[in-house]
């Protein structure tokens, strides 16, 4: 089952006219930046969105999410309900304000590609300057990046969880 997807201009207006605005990303993401009146209701976490009777738009970063979860959201709500199409990144595009902060961390999903890109050239640099063993790192990183496509699980995001810079509490 779909959901109509809405421009972020029309988008606007209807929430002028009283419509629900629902970010589905995750915590961290809202917390650094966010479309000021947003209700946030984490994808991973949504159940229903009882007692919400005005039309319901859901948003991601890009519409991505929102596109294929429509069955789960239009699941979530029997109000009407659009998908803002291209998400927060279509709102900025269409010069619509969003709130940035950013002394918040980067979402954990860059976090783990900086670190895990980062590593992967350290070992091929070390590999080709120093020694071959250090290939391994590459591999290993590469190794990580495959099971936790797999299995849903990321160690590296695990262990950028606990670093101080990501115990700030979300906003």
């Amino acid at each position: 089952m779909s959901l109509a997807s809405i421009k972020a201009t029309d988008a606007k207006r209807l929430i002028e006219q009283g419509a629900t605005l629902i970010d589905i990303r995750d915590a961290d993401e809202h917390a650094r930046q966010r479309i000021e009146g947003a209700r946030h209701h984490p994808l991973n976490a949504l159940t229903t969105l009882d007692g919400i009777k005005a039309p319901i738009i859901f948003h991601c970063r890009a519409g991505r999410r929102t596109v294929d979860n429509a069955a789960k959201l239009r699941a979530a709500t029997e109000s009407e309900a659009y998908i803002l199409e291209g998400g927060i990144e279509a709102w900025k595009h269409a010069g619509l304000p969003v709130v940035e902060d950013r002394s918040q961390p980067l979402e954990m999903g860059r976090q783990v590609q900086i670190a895990a890109g980062s590593l992967i050239l350290l070992g091929v640099l070390l590999g080709s300057g120093v020694a071959p063993q250090f290939y391994g790192l590459s591999g290993l990183v590469g190794a990580g990046l495959i099971f936790a496509g797999l299995s849903g699980w990321c160690g590296m995001a695990r262990l950028l969880e606990l670093m101080p810079w990501n115990q700030r509490e979300a906003v």
